[in-house]
């Protein structure tokens, strides 16, 4: 595909009044942001910035976040070549892993035996490591929940039943990911479907909101396109105004709630969002995995740099070439106070295993 005249063409996109009042649907231009020339403020590129112990391979990561003290915490998902290799529930080894900041090498890992495939992951303001786990096994004995771990590996609470997917209060279903407000409310973004294809009817769509013990307080949302709707919500970030933004991907959007599920806002400019990360001065950074001709046309991979406050892009970290238009970048993304980011990537082919961590520096 040319590169020059993709960015000429105009995508064409169903856009959702921003305003959380009106409830009105409207039909708006979006082009993506990046086809104008935007400043890349981490121009350096480091591949396999963290490798994994005795030489294991990674088998792809998109949970990745930053621990208090400031190192780096990711999971591996345990050799798996795809999405849906069920890699930890075959392999009894460690998929969550710390990471030292500045060398990359390994502090300590732990969860062997505990995951079918990991997804969500968070690291709250006390260490406690918190990890989704999207899809059950066979014997209906693991997966469909939250589980939270203290810093060395501890299992502190499970949110969900075991194996069993549900739209009960009690229940997950392909949970995403999982994050705290700084009160210790737990929020869960529940449902990795209704991205093409239509709704089907057993899924979910849904904000899980539970207090610090993992008691049930409320939910919002269902599989769909109005405000408050999502199609796979599948990242959460807290602003330092508490404001909870969802990247709600299969919608090309990140829409923006107080923590009572009201919605505030919309966002279209981020692309179709996997990963996203605010950092202590609200600068949002959204990484796009999964732009191309059949998802969202003529849109870069890539992540998108801008203020929580402004629909509006101000800087773009372009993909590893591939040779192709739209490149390749991982789900996940955390940034360090040193403005370094690391972003948790999957392998580029279903044929072999791969990912890993990247690192962008600043020059």
């Amino acid at each position: 595909m040319n590169y020059e005249n993709s960015f000429r063409h105009v995508s064409l996109w169903v856009a959702i009044c921003a305003c959380s009042s009106c409830g009105s649907v409207t039909e708006q231009e979006v082009t993506d942001p990046a086809a104008n020339p935007l400043p890349n403020p981490n121009p350096v590129v480091q591949t396999n910035w963290a490798p994994l112990p005795d030489g294991r391979i990674w088998g792809g990561t998109a949970g990745i976040d930053i621990g208090p003290d400031g190192h780096i915490w990711a999971y591996d998902r345990c050799g798996a070549i795809a999405l849906r290799d069920l890699g930890c529930e075959m392999q009894n080894i460690d998929p969550i892993f710390k990471f030292d900041r500045v060398t990359g090498g390994v502090h300590t890992s732990f969860g062997a035996g505990l995951f079918v495939v990991p997804h969500g992951f968070h690291v709250d303001a006390d260490g406690n490591v918190w990890v989704t786990d999207w899809q059950g096994n066979e014997a209906g004995t693991k997966g469909h929940q939250v589980i939270k771990f203290s810093p060395t590996g501890e299992v502190l609470l499970r949110l969900g039943e075991a194996g069993v997917p549900g739209d009960g209060p009690g229940q997950l279903n392909e949970p995403n990911d999982v994050i705290t407000a700084p009160n210790g409310d737990i929020f869960v973004a529940d449902g990795h479907t209704g991205q093409q294809g239509g709704y089907p009817p057993d899924k979910t769509g849904r904000i899980i909101k539970y207090d610090s013990d993992g008691n049930y307080i409320m939910e919002w949302g269902v599989i769909g396109e109005e405000p408050g709707d999502f199609r796979t919500p599948h990242a959460l970030a807290f602003d330092s105004r508490g404001r909870l933004f969802v990247a709600d991907r299969g919608n090309h959007r990140i829409q923006i709630f107080d923590q009572d599920g009201n919605h505030l806002d919309s966002y279209y400019q981020f692309g179709r969002i996997s990963g996203i990360f605010i950092t202590a001065d609200d600068m949002l950074y959204a990484i796009d995995s999964e732009s191309d001709d059949d998802r969202h046309p003529n849109w870069r991979r890539g992540i998108r740099i801008g203020h929580v406050d402004r629909d509006e892009v101000t800087a773009f970290i372009p993909p590893h070439e591939t040779g192709d238009f739209y490149g390749a970048a991982g789900e996940g993304i955390v940034v360090d106070r040193d403005g370094n980011i690391f972003t948790a990537e999957g392998p580029n082919s279903r044929e072999t295993a791969g990912g890993g961590i990247t690192k962008y520096s600043r020059e």
